[in-house]
């Protein structure tokens, strides 16, 4: 917090942390040339600024893995590093990360894209519209089953 009371008060620091939201959420490599330079000030002007962006890219490393053991082990080493930085944010999103924990390391033995999962939603909305005339539950759900002979 002592960081977040100084950029209160500092409004330049404020003003350059603002305006580089964009540079600091893209990765790494997709930083253009010219703004790498900014980006090594930025992070070198803000410690805790540092901190969360060395932590982001860690964290996307979770989604690599695809065994669910070695996962766990990096979600605890990932967790265990941003709790003893001492930034009160990184605790807070730890602790609303931490109930679907379940769901992202399912990741690793069902690496689905949201393209995949948006299209079966889609596929599923329509079955339900046409679904107005159907008498039971069950019935809904063998068509939908029906429409996704591949998936069990």
């Amino acid at each position: 917090m002592d960081e977040a009371d100084r950029l209160r008060a500092d409004k330049p620091a404020r003003r350059v942390v603002k305006t580089s939201r964009w540079l600091l959420l893209r990765n790494r490599e997709n930083v253009p040339d010219e703004q790498v330079v900014r980006l090594e000030e930025l992070l070198a002007a803000n410690k805790a600024l540092l901190t969360v962006y060395l932590l982001k890219d860690d964290l996307k490393s979770l989604w690599r893995y695809r065994s669910e053991a070695w996962a766990r082990k990096a979600w605890r080493s990932w967790k265990r590093r941003a709790l003893r930085s001492g930034l009160e944010p990184l605790r807070v999103f730890v602790r609303r990360i931490e109930p679907y924990l379940a769901g992202i390391l399912a990741h690793c033995r069902w690496p689905l894209g949201t393209n995949l999962v948006e299209g079966i939603n889609n596929k599923i909305k329509v079955i339900k519209r046409v679904a107005y005339g159907y008498r039971d539950d069950a019935y809904f759900f063998l068509k939908i089953r029906a429409a996704f002979p591949g998936l069990r």
